[in-house]
């Protein structure tokens, strides 16, 4: 795959981009790359450190920069709490916090009034 437009650092064998860590050999077809979600991953950065005839020390740069260019953020925690505005997650002391129970209600609600949950890229 080529290199992202957005290029935000480049080392000698590794850059990285607006998709995240990117080779820059193209030849290799992104086989290496990590993409942004996988970035704090580390069985799977670990993995692709391991590879034969990567750079470490500038793939190790590589890391640093995009983690600090791309820091983590909880995924499920925005989410859950857009639920819970909502009324559709009731939490209990006694229900495990990994998954709450979850309900939804609409009586008395015309369909078409119910906020619309829509994904952008």
């Amino acid at each position: 795959m080529a290199l992202h437009r957005d290029i935000f650092w480049v080392g000698r064998q590794w850059a990285v981009t607006g998709a995240g860590i990117q080779a820059v050999d193209q030849r290799l077809r992104g086989v290496l790359d990590i993409d942004i979600a996988r970035l704090w991953d580390d069985a799977h950065v670990q993995g692709r450190r391991a590879k034969p005839g990567v750079n470490v020390e500038d793939f190790d740069k590589a890391v640093t920069m995009a983690r600090a260019r791309y820091p983590q953020i909880p995924v499920s925690a925005p989410i859950m709490a857009q639920l819970e505005a909502l009324g559709a997650i009731e939490t209990s002391p006694a229900a495990s916090s990994a998954a709450p129970a979850m309900k939804l209600r609409a009586e008395g609600r015309l369909a078409r009034f119910l906020p619309q949950w829509r994904i952008r890229r």
